[in-house]
């Protein structure tokens, strides 16, 4: 059968019911679509009546918020998948609710394909029980216009019980500040305006249930702050993260499809407390497990300047079931950026320029970020490495091809008494000298990328089909010119500052001095083709290095290159 790029999956059987079964539906359901599934709940509703099914209001209960959050959560195990839940026709409960409109409404991704988990007795495909899905689709949302139908007959596996004996209530994922205990059936309070904030790197299905229980107790506007600046500097890998605009647009995109009836004022958060301590016409506050602490700042904090608390409501993690070493073990964008590291992140350069027979790699990274030793286990695994200090080094001796032009710029009051340049007195001169470090600069990049040059003849004599040009000023010097990738050896400054005192003696000011005369970790990554870090212990480092190498060799193998790098490519 085809596979669409967008779904729509009406789901028709009761919530209880349909909770044990949703695990293959969404299995199914994923066989078909391969990028965006919308998911509209009309429990209850036949499509085998005679009668034209129309949409409904489902009121919204604890038990409809926890099987939305149910749901996301079976559906992280389909990554591919960007499964939105669509709300429009779920309410809470409350005076000023609006009446469902019976309009059409428009989505971001137009199904192509409607999918149901309701079924004819015999099994069958029937076409009139297609045809009213069709119908009902397309009364409710904007569809492409060649509208295909699928009634889903997952399999349910061996020993598979009637509906009315699979009636197990979903555990409570919700939680209201309340001393009230909520059942299943309790409808849910509505309130004219409220507010939920995060970072939203990378919207996942943990978002996803954190808006959407916002979306569903909104009724008028919706506050969402979005952190930025200060508040991502303590993030993992926050080089990594997606810049705020874009976070903004997939995070307004999916809002809109879910819930289009509310206002959204989608802001950066820049302080803990964000609108939600200050706007008075503030009702909610919809807050995560390792965030409900800050609800509860948040509302000391409100009390301390005279306005009423916010109704907290607390959602439960969502658990990642396959999550692997150095990450989180719930569904987050940190684990996200760290499966990042390693992988190819945009295509590589053509470089015609360059010898047919060599790929060249240019690593780099700031100061103390363990550049060097990733460079030594590409080594190990083939690579050619070109130590650039080296060459600087080469081109600084006595005969060497910047020796002279250096003494007759800087004097010869930097050589020691016998003719060696002292790096130290050079380094004196032009430190904190924009001046004479460009003088120098323009001295030795050209000097030492000549050298890069020829000893990648040398990496070709020797038989080498990848050199790696190892260079913490690589892109200062402009050498991405004659590399095929980039990659970036990121590191947080505090553990970059540590490691420099560490190793070369230096005060933590003097080492901070250093890194900000260099170009910042975000800055090399915003440039890079891949990205590594060596935060974490050895292996694994050194399994993140195998990984970008896999790629790169599974690459070289698809374009028929001559570079075939001796590594397995099993952990692609």
């Amino acid at each position: 059968m085809a596979v669409f790029r967008s779904g729509l999956l009406v789901l028709t059987t009761p919530l209880a019911s349909l909770a044990p079964r949703l695990a293959p539906i969404l299995t199914s359901a994923a066989r078909l679509v391969n990028h965006t599934l919308y998911v509209h709940l009309q429990p209850g509703m036949s499509l085998g009546a005679p009668a034209q099914p129309q949409s409904s209001l489902v009121q919204a209960t604890f038990e409809v918020l926890d099987f939305i959050t149910h749901l996301y959560a079976g559906a992280d195990v389909h990554r591919h998948l960007d499964v939105r839940v669509l709300l429009t026709n779920i309410g809470a409960k409350s005076a000023f609710l609006p009446p469902l409109s019976g309009s059409v409404q428009n989505l971001a991704h137009p199904p192509e394909v409607v999918l149901t988990d309701f079924q004819t007795l015999d099994g069958s495909q029937y076409n009139p029980v297609k045809q009213q899905l069709e119908r009902y689709a397309t009364s409710c949302y904007s569809c492409c216009p060649q509208l295909a139908s699928v009634l889903l007959y997952p399999d349910y596996g061996p020993g598979e019980l009637p509906a009315e004996s699979l009636d197990v209530p979903l555990p409570s994922t919700i939680r209201p500040a309340s001393p009230v205990a909520r059942s299943p059936k309790q409808p849910v309070r509505g309130y004219h305006r409220g507010a939920v904030g995060g970072t939203f790197d990378r919207l996942h299905n943990a978002h996803k249930v954190l808006l959407s229980v916002a979306c569903i107790l909104a009724q008028e506007q919706l506050v969402v702050g979005v952190a930025d600046k200060d508040l991502l500097k303590s993030k993992l890998l926050p080089e990594l993260l997606q810049p705020y605009a874009e976070r903004v647009e997939h995070l307004s995109e999916f809002l809109v499809d879910i819930k289009p009836s509310l206002t959204f004022d989608i802001i950066p958060l820049l302080d803990p407390y964000g609108p939600a301590g200050s706007d008075p016409s503030l009702e909610f506050l919809v807050v995560s497990e390792e965030t409900y602490r800050g609800g509860m700042a948040v509302n000391r904090f409100r009390l301390e300047n005279d306005l009423e608390e916010l109704a907290l409501y607390q959602i439960q993690l969502l658990k990642d079931q396959s999550h692997k070493e150095n990450e989180e073990d719930k569904v987050s964008s940190s684990s996200f950026r760290h499966r990042m590291l390693g992988k190819l992140l945009r295509p590589p350069y053509k470089r015609p320029e360059l010898p047919t027979q060599l790929y060249v790699i240019g690593l780099t990274g700031i100061s103390g970020s363990g550049k060097s030793s990733v460079a030594q286990r590409l080594k190990g695994l083939g690579a050619y490495v070109i130590d650039s200090d080296q060459l600087g080094h080469r081109a600084y001796a006595p005969g060497g091809p910047a020796y002279q032009p250096v003494v007759e710029a800087f004097g010869t009051d930097i050589l020691h008494k016998d003719g060696i340049i002292n790096r130290k007195v050079l380094g004196s001169r032009v430190f904190g000298n924009k001046k004479q470090l460009k003088i120098l600069t323009d001295i030795m990049w050209p000097v030492i990328a000549r050298l890069a040059r020829e000893e990648m003849e040398h990496a070709m004599a020797e038989g080498k089909h990848v050199c790696v040009i190892d260079a913490a000023m690589l892109l200062e010097a402009g050498w991405q010119d004659m590399v095929h990738e980039v990659w970036t050896v990121v590191i947080p400054e505090t553990e970059a500052i540590r490691r420099i005192v560490e190793r070369d003696g230096l005060s933590e000011a003097a080492a901070q001095s250093r890194l900000q005369s260099q170009m910042s970790g975000q800055q090399l990554v915003d440039q890079s083709h891949v990205v590594l870090s060596t935060l974490w212990e050895p292996h694994v480092t050194q399994r993140q290095v195998e990984k970008a190498w896999c790629e790169f060799a599974l690459i070289c193998r698809v374009k028929g290159s001559l570079v075939s790098p001796d590594v397995s490519t099993e952990r692609l």
